[in-house]
């Protein structure tokens, strides 16, 4: 038993420090043994939650510790404060991991691995942990969950890691009161501003080409008092692009073409917009005749391969996305003036390129 205790108070103090800048001193192996002691936490639970002797002295040594937390200059550990908490330590521990930016990158990896595994790594337990802390993030720490770090292109990992953000964001949307003051809208421009953007507008972008409603656990949408309307988190994330001229821009110019494409193909409010700006962009460029090729008239603007690319993959879409596009581009060479040869006008020599690359 007085080892067990023993147990328990080193848990508390290890759950204290996760919110410091004492993890930055963490390594995978620190992480890996942290989250094996609360583990071990969560099985006594499990295995004494009827043990009416062992379950009394573990709630006895945690009301003490509460009492010494209480008192002047100490820090407090919310969270571990009853037996109940025990069986939830692992998540806990996640999640202060999670929100602390001063946990090293190596750290940060391993822990979303063990969060994230990918598809078919088995789980012995019964609930996943990425399960339980998804329930919990969405009852009020899911704009914690949106922490980032950039990872390689394609990479598994990356892939889960954006998709259960995008979930994330899409349930707190549904979560936020529309009758408070701009309601979603507020709430996006403040993850704008708190957020690293370039990340933010990956999980924006997954969030947009989500399925428009997903399985839930039965009853859970009342529980959390959220709509039932599908998709209304996607509708109120292009009511912000829309509104958000420079959020726009941004989304159009640091995204990946094909993502951007695709986007564009599930939302034909944000394809009207993002054809706009491709024309703005095409209106900046001046023919070279040394050169022999479109060029920006200040170093900011695109290039023509760039402009070429972004309207190549969008002529790649399936309809009405690709018609849509080809007839903007011939209505821009109309009012140009119509003409056939290439140099004159950079609507004609985009349908001219396109043509001959289909």
């Amino acid at each position: 038993m007085e080892s067990l205790l023993q147990h328990l108070e080193r848990f508390s103090e290890l759950l204290a420090v996760s919110r410091t800048t004492h993890v930055s001193t963490w390594d995978p192996a620190t992480v890996r043994r942290a989250l094996q002691w609360a583990r071990y936490l969560r099985h006594v639970h499990s295995r004494f939650g009827r043990h009416v002797r062992i379950r009394t002295a573990l709630e006895r040594r945690l009301q003490k510790r509460g009492r010494q937390d209480g008192a002047p200059g100490s820090a407090p550990v919310p969270g571990l404060t009853n037996f109940q908490a025990l069986g939830r330590c692992d998540r806990l521990l996640s999640l202060r991991l999670l929100e602390n930016r001063a946990l090293g990158d190596a750290a940060y990896h391993y822990l979303l691995q063990q969060l994230f595994p990918g598809p078919g790594v088995p789980d012995a337990d019964e609930e996943t942990l990425q399960g339980s802390l998804v329930r919990l993030a969405r009852r009020g720490s899911a704009v914690h969950m949106l922490r980032f770090i950039g990872y390689g292109e394609n990479s598994v990992l990356e892939d889960a890691v954006l998709k259960t953000q995008a979930e994330l964001l899409l349930e707190r949307l549904r979560e936020v009161p529309k009758a408070e003051a701009e309601g979603p809208s507020r709430f996006l421009s403040t993850l704008w501003d708190r957020l690293p953007q370039n990340n933010f507008l990956k999980v924006i972008a997954v969030a947009l080409l989500l399925p428009p409603s997903s399985p839930r656990p039965q009853g859970e949408e009342l529980e959390l008092g959220t709509p039932k309307t599908p998709g209304e988190g996607g509708q109120e994330l292009v009511r912000w692009l829309l509104a958000k001229s420079d959020v726009m821009a941004a989304l159009c110019h640091n995204l990946p073409v094909g993502l951007l494409t695709s986007v564009a193909g599930r939302h034909p409010e944000l394809s009207r917009a993002y054809l706009g700006l491709l024309t703005d962009w095409g209106r900046h460029l001046r023919y070279d005749l040394e050169k022999g090729t479109w060029v920006g008239a200040e170093s900011q603007h695109v290039s023509w391969e760039e402009l070429y690319g972004r309207f190549q993959s969008l002529c790649q879409a399936p309809p009405p996305l690709k018609d849509e596009v080809l007839t903007a581009l011939e209505s821009c060479k109309a009012q140009d003036g119509d003409f056939q040869v290439p140099g004159l006008s950079i609507w004609t020599d985009l349908l001219l390129a396109l043509g001959s690359g289909s």
